[in-house]
């Protein structure tokens, strides 16, 4: 994966409407080296020119500044082998779930066979302040069990094979949330996440 594939990813999030202003970050892993998106970009107007370069351990090795949640990047890399990109979105309905969801649950219930199939269960991580070592910690610790997660009262993160998955997993974690969001406070028929795909 290169930068301009990462560009194209970033592009992609944002046409959906899933990365408001300038929020939301984006990375790939690369051999030893992650690129990820400069601090203070849009992913509507990132450009592969601005794409930071880290090596694995968080060392700055080209570009500009990286974004100030480059430790949550890292650390989903170190929770998890198999995964080769990682999004962190804003988005607004993963959003406010993420605000209205108690620690421990599963923020998304198992309302549909498709919600349960692409996502898996899906992590609340307690709330601490973006960029700081308690929500890389918190994000490591999550992501070591599930790749999807919902940061209390700030956004979700998805951990993926390819920026492909990665994004397929960004639109099903938006419209599951949308879902939850619309049947709030209703008594709606659930699935046995166990037995829901067959």
């Amino acid at each position: 994966m290169t930068a301009e594939d990462l560009v194209a990813a970033c592009r992609a999030v944002a046409a959906a409407g899933l990365s408001p202003g300038s929020s939301g970050n984006a990375s790939v892993r690369v051999g030893d080296r992650i690129l990820i998106t400069p601090t203070g970009s849009s992913l509507r107007r990132v450009t592969p020119e601005q794409i930071s370069v880290l090596a694995a351990d968080g060392t700055h090795l080209e570009g500009p500044a990286p974004t100030k949640e480059w430790a949550m990047h890292l650390a989903a890399y170190r929770a998890r082998p198999d995964a080769q990109a990682v999004i962190h979105l804003h988005s607004r309905a993963a959003t406010a779930v993420s605000c209205l969801a108690s620690s421990g649950d599963d923020p998304l219930p198992a309302y549909t066979p498709y919600r349960v199939r692409m996502l898996g269960r899906v992590e609340l991580v307690n709330y601490a302040a973006p960029g700081s070592d308690a929500l890389a910690a918190g994000v490591e610790a999550a992501a070591s069990r599930n790749h999807c997660l919902l940061l209390a009262n700030h956004g979700s993160v998805v951990c993926a094979p390819d920026l492909t998955r990665a994004i397929d997993l960004c639109e099903e974690l938006e419209a599951a949330a949308e879902l939850t969001l619309a049947l709030h406070g209703r008594e709606a028929r659930t699935l046995d996440p166990a037995t829901a795909w067959g």
